[in-house]
C-alpha cells in the first residue's frame, strides 16, 4: 500500500480570520502564517496541517495524501496515468508552499484535487497550542481524516478503492451510501457520503483528552451559531465527538477515543446501526431528517449496542512510536 495517512488540509476561503479564530482558539491548532492571502495552522511537529488561502468561493482547496517515498510516489503517479488519470508534477516552489519534497497533484472523479506528497517537514521549535489542550492524535495516523459529500458514489469507490489502494472498513446504504476507508490503524481516513452533492462534509480532528474535547464543546456552545452537532459517540469509529460550523459552510469534528484496527486482518462489512449510538444531534437540519435520525439512535440504544472503552495514548507527530498503534487490540462490537 502506498498510500500513508492523510498528511494536510487546505482550504479556500474570503473569510481568514474567521478561519484564525476558530482553529486557534476553540481547536487549539498553532498559527504558523498570516499573509495577505493565506493562514497555515500547526498540529503537531509538521510545520503545517491546514492551510486557508484567500478565495471568493468558500469551498475544499485540496486534500494532501502521504507516501514514503519518492519510489512509492512515482509508482502511483505510473498507475494513475495508466488508467487515464491525468496527473501533474508539482513545481518545486509549490513543494516549498506544502512544507515536503516533492508532490504531485489530480483530480478525483468528483472533480476534488488531490495532491500526494512525499518528505514532510518537521518543525525545529515545539508545537505550542492556541488553547491548553493535551496535544493531537497524529503521528503515522496522520492528521484526522476527511469526509466528501458526493453526487455518486459509483465512479468514486473503484478510483479510490482500486487505483489509490483505500481499504473499505465499513459501509452503510441507509439512509444514505457511506462508505468509509481506512490506511493505517485509525479506523477511516477517508470517507464518502453519497448525498448528491459535491463538496467538504467535514474534517475530523482527534485530542489526546476526552477533557480537551468537553472544553471544546464549552466553547463551542457560548458561540451563537457555532454547533452543529451535539455531543456524541459513533457506532463504528468509536469517536466521541461534537461538531461545529466551520466560516466555509462545512464541518470539523472535534474528538476523542477514536478505534484503531489491525489493517492486516480487519475485514470490511455493512452496517445497520446508524452513524451514532447516542448523542451528534444534528442541529442544522430540519425537524423531519433530524427526527429520523434521532430514532436510529433510539433503535440502536434500545438493541443494547455499546461500544468498549478506548485506550488512548497521546500522540505527537513525527515523534509518536509505532509500537503504541500495533500493541492495540482489535476490537469489535
Amino acid at each position: 500500500m502506498e498510500l500513508k495517512s492523510l498528511g494536510y488540509i487546505g482550504v479556500q476561503s474570503a473569510k481568514l480570520d474567521d478561519w484564525s479564530t476558530l482553529a486557534t482558539r476553540l481547536f487549539g491548532m498553532q498559527q504558523v502564517d498570516r499573509s495577505a492571502g493565506t493562514r497555515a495552522f500547526r498540529m503537531d511537529d509538521r510545520k503545517q496541517r491546514l492551510v486557508v488561502s484567500r478565495d471568493a468561493g468558500d469551498s475544499l482547496g485540496f486534500l494532501g495524501w502521504e507516501v514514503e517515498n519518492r519510489s512509492d510516489l512515482q509508482t502511483l503517479a505510473a498507475r494513475l496515468e495508466a488508467n487515464g488519470v491525468s496527473v501533474s508534477a508539482c513545481s518545486a516552489a509549490l513543494s516549498d508552499e506544502r512544507h515536503v519534497a516533492e508532490l504531485i497533484s489530480f483530480t478525483d472523479p468528483g472533480g476534488h484535487r488531490i495532491e500526494v506528497f512525499w518528505g514532510p517537514h518537521c518543525a525545529d521549535t515545539p508545537f505550542v497550542p492556541g488553547r491548553p489542550i493535551s496535544g493531537f492524535r497524529t503521528g503515522p495516523l496522520g492528521m484526522g481524516h476527511a469526509v466528501l459529500n458526493v453526487e455518486d458514489v459509483g465512479p468514486m469507490l473503484p478510483f479510490y478503492r482500486d487505483l489509490l489502494g483505500f481499504r473499505i472498513s465499513d459501509y452503510g446504504l441507509t439512509p444514505y451510501p457511506l462508505y468509509f476507508f481506512h490506511l493505517n490503524g485509525r479506523h477511516h481516513s477517508f470517507a464518502m457520503v453519497g448525498s448528491g452533492k459535491r463538496g467538504m462534509h467535514h474534517f475530523m480532528i482527534e485530542l489526546g483528552a476526552l477533557d480537551d474535547v468537553g472544553q471544546g464543546y464549552d466553547l463551542a456552545q457560548i458561540e451563537p451559531g457555532r454547533l452543529a452537532y451535539t455531543l456524541g459517540r459513533h457506532t463504528n469509529d468509536h469517536m466521541t465527538s461534537f461538531y461545529a460550523h466551520t466560516p466555509s459552510g462545512f464541518f470539523v469534528e472535534y474528538g476523542w477515543g477514536g478505534r484503531i484496527i489491525d489493517p492486516g486482518t480487519w475485514q470490511a462489512h455493512e452496517t445497520f446501526d446508524g452513524p451514532s449510538l447516542w448523542g451528534h444531534e444534528r442541529l442544522y437540519l430540519p425537524d423531519e431528517p433530524r427526527a429520523r435520525m434521532r430514532d436510529m439512535r433510539l433503535d440502536a440504544a434500545a438493541r443494547g449496542i455499546r461500544a468498549p472503552d478506548p485506550i488512548n495514548p497521546t500522540t505527537s507527530g513525527c515523534l509518536w512510536l509505532e509500537e503504541q498503534i500495533t500493541a492495540n487490540v482489535r476490537t469489535t462490537s
